[in-house]
């Protein structure tokens, strides 16, 4: 019986391959999640039990996404567990400081060092400050999200805003915990830390909610941004200059629908999956396209990310710069915003993609006060046709961000501007719909549901949460057959891994 198996084959399954990592749309995850499932519901009676498995079983899905990097994980969580609690019990402000000061400079340390080393002996060696060849580092999976995890628990200890947990299990789970931590969302200890005193109770609410985004999240990452980013945004981007203008906008709609597939779909599959488990993580997404000014989009874009930085970057720059008033709230947003093209990565089209968020926040709040003067002059204020105006302004700005974030250069960016600009052939758009006709329809389709009114999505929701459970799992099992079907040969990895 057990000849024909081959065991070498069976155990290579539970080991890191860097060529066969374990994303949730995967056969085996989807098999070795509804074991823990199944487990997890029925047989584990005991919250420690609970809590145990959930621990190990993250850290098994870490190291087989990153190898031994997870000892880097376990190195960040018990620095900032422990340097965290000391500082609470401390009583010297200065010794405190010190403490809070360390565990920052630790973890931004291992972001500069994994991220960023590369990109400084790049800018020394353009500078003529020297001749460094460039390292052989390897980015850690997740590391600027879990490193944001663990920074928020210490912050949120030293400022006085949370009490700390003495049970380094529990904040153990809170930094390992495999929903979230390869690509967010970068959920706050707050919030986290006090489910573990709940008993993981799952509704009937819950389970159709978890199910509604697990559908959703296969379907816009597998379905959607993998097919479009594979079949035509990757082949015009890596050469715009064989391709006309029309088809260079084209790819950048294109890209901006598979960033949002691609990401958003990744955070619904997170959340639904802790949901199943008992636990609530944070949106990290709310329609962002609708937005109808650049503010607006960070309120619905990345929302772990902008709202982090808000609490902790933002406001207190603000303070610090206050008597400047308004410019110095300008001077907050700029700093803020070059943090977070930083934090996307070593490359200066992140740092011109913040650049530019940058600059469209503070002329948007220093003539904040006379464009609504204008507006209410010619009688616009609060109509329907400037909030679609703005909302299709603020698209296209952020379009244009969009280019320079996906381009691997800024060379790249220039040439995919310069052939929408001055080779555009429009009459080509007929002949890209004839031979892009599926990227084309799914592109639409794309748009179409995102715009779709949040009624009609909380309505497909409840029928879910009616419905059968054989139902539910049916629906599942014909999503999975469908992403089998339009799946690519190589698995695409989820874009925000590389940040």
């Amino acid at each position: 019986m057990f000849d024909s198996i081959d065991f070498n084959k069976f155990f290579h399954l539970f080991v890191y391959d860097r060529y066969d990592p374990l994303y949730f749309s995967t056969s085996f995850f989807l098999f070795l999640f509804l074991v823990l499932l199944i487990f997890y519901r029925m047989f584990f009676k005991s919250k420690n039990l609970k809590i145990y498995t959930l621990i190990i079983f993250s850290l098994f899905f870490y190291y087989r996404n990153s190898g031994y990097f997870f000892l880097l994980l376990f190195f960040s969580t018990f620095i900032n567990f422990y340097l965290g609690n000391w500082l609470y019990k401390s009583k010297s402000a200065a010794f405190k400081r010190f403490l809070f000061l360390s565990a920052v400079i630790i973890d931004i340390g291992l972001l500069v060092y994994f991220k960023y080393t590369n990109f400084i002996l790049q800018i020394f060696n353009e500078l003529h400050a020297g001749h460094f060849q460039p390292l052989d580092i390897l980015l850690p999976v997740g590391i600027s999200f879990y490193t944001f995890k663990a920074m928020s628990y210490t912050i949120e200890l030293y400022i006085g805003t949370m009490e700390p947990t003495f049970s380094l299990r529990n904040f153990c789970l809170y930094m390992f915990f495999f929903p979230n931590i390869l690509a967010g969302p970068i959920d706050r200890a707050a919030a986290f830390l006090p489910q573990l005193q709940d008993d993981f109770n799952v509704t009937k609410e819950d389970i159709g909610r978890a199910v509604f985004l697990i559908l959703c999240g296969l379907f816009k990452k597998n379905v959607i941004a993998d097919y479009i980013g594979l079949n035509f945004v990757d082949r015009v981007f890596q050469v715009p200059l064989r391709f006309t203008g029309v088809e260079n906008l084209l790819a950048s709609y294109a890209y901006m629908m598979q960033i949002y597939c691609d990401f958003s779909g990744y955070t619904d599959m997170a959340i639904g999956i802790s949901l199943l488990l008992g636990f609530k993580l944070m949106d990290n997404f709310n329609i962002p396209f609708r937005a109808s000014s650049i503010a607006e989009y960070w309120r619905r874009w990345h929302i772990s990310l902008s709202t982090w930085l808000l609490d902790y970057m933002f406001k207190p720059l603000q303070m610090k710069f206050r008597r400047l008033r308004i410019y110095g709230s300008a001077i907050a947003i700029f700093i803020t915003f070059l943090a977070v093209g930083i934090w996307h990565g070593a490359n200066w089209t992140f740092v011109v993609f913040g650049l530019f968020h940058s600059t469209y926040l503070a002329v948007s709040l220093i003539t904040q006060k006379y464009r609504t003067a204008f507006y209410n002059k010619v009688g616009l204020s609060g109509t329907k046709t400037l909030k679609f105006f703005q909302t299709l302004i603020t698209f296209h700005l952020i379009l244009i961000t969009a280019v320079i974030f996906r381009a691997d250069s800024l060379q790249t960016a220039y040439q995919v501007f310069h052939q929408i600009f001055r080779f555009f052939h429009g009459a080509v758009f007929f002949q890209w719909v004839v031979g892009y006709s599926k990227v084309f329809y799914l592109l639409l389709l794309g748009y179409i549901l995102h715009f779709i009114p949040k009624h009609v999505d909380l309505k497909i929701q409840k029928w879910i949460t009616a419905s059968p459970v054989y139902v539910q799992a049916l629906l599942v099992a014909l999503m999975i057959m469908l992403v089998v079907q339009v799946q690519s040969a190589q698995l695409q990895p989820v874009i925000y891994f590389n940040f």
